[in-house]
């Protein structure tokens, strides 16, 4: 059975509502946390935005409100798709890569956030964001908030910064599975939850059988796709890309030159 596909996605959304699960945006859990079973969906449109829609789409129909963080990038920005998210009453927040946009120029890259930021809010009244892990770049774009502070922007909330793991289990579809983590650069965070998934079938099973963790936080990309030609596409280059990363990370290099595609990817 192909996973990662709106098909499995769905029976994700599906068993966390027969389990009893509460779906909250993550504005509402900064502002408003519930106080039984409750997960947040969230969504980092790096790309393929169109497949963000029709997760959203999938979502609503399901009478679930989700949360999709959006970059500056071409592949991620695209204005219909946004406002069509943002009318079916998911929660859009901003993807930020300022600082490595800027390449650490701090000044710089806080003007960039502040006009991005209120780009955005041109579509939503967007009070919580997200940082782009920038893989390729020396620059953690979290080290923004180094000598600013979310509230000066009128924000609740950043993933990274304003949540605690150890009483809200993260998970991530980082890798095209979601024990991907060794192949993440910064999309990783410190929890004492010991659980492991490979498949979203194995985490379907563990919700159904009620040993899933009662708060959670996941992360799932714009790669679920029905399209058989786009998903073998994406698990080849995901394969490729995944090794790559692990070799860039003790070779400079591999890292160079992987660096060097990536930057021409997201220009193109």
């Amino acid at each position: 059975m192909r996973d990662f596909t709106l098909k499995s996605y769905r029976s994700l959304l599906e068993a966390f509502q027969s389990a009893g699960y509460h779906f909250q945006t993550f504005e509402e859990l900064m502002t408003a946390p519930v106080e039984g079973r409750s997960v947040v969906m969230r969504h980092d449109v790096d790309e393929l935005a169109w497949n963000a829609l029709k997760m959203a789409k999938l979502e609503h129909a399901l009478g679930i409100r989700a949360t999709y963080f959006f970059r500056v990038v071409k592949q991620s920005n695209v204005p219909e798709v946004i406002e069509r998210i943002a009318r079916m009453g998911h929660e859009v927040g901003y993807h930020y890569e300022d600082l490595a946009l800027a390449e650490g120029d701090e000044g710089n890259a806080i003007e960039s956030f502040k006009s991005n930021l209120a780009y955005f809010r041109g579509f939503y009244p967007v009070r919580s964001v997200c940082m782009h892990g920038s893989s390729t770049s020396r620059y953690d774009n979290r080290l923004l908030w180094k000598n600013h502070s979310l509230s000066e922007f009128g924000l609740v909330g950043e993933p990274y910064l304003s949540v605690d793991f150890d009483k809200v289990y993260y998970m991530t579809d980082t890798g095209y599975a979601w024990d991907g983590g060794k192949y993440a650069t910064r999309d990783i965070v410190e929890s004492p939850f010991e659980l492991k998934f490979h498949t979203t079938q194995q985490v379907v099973e563990c919700i159904n059988a009620g040993q899933f963790p009662h708060h959670a936080l996941i992360l799932a990309h714009t790669l679920w796709t029905d399209s058989l030609f786009q998903w073998n596409y994406l698990h080849f280059r995901e394969f490729l890309r995944n090794h790559v990363k692990l070799l860039a990370k003790n070779n400079r290099l591999v890292a160079k030159l992987y660096g060097k595609l990536v930057d021409a990817y997201w220009k193109k």
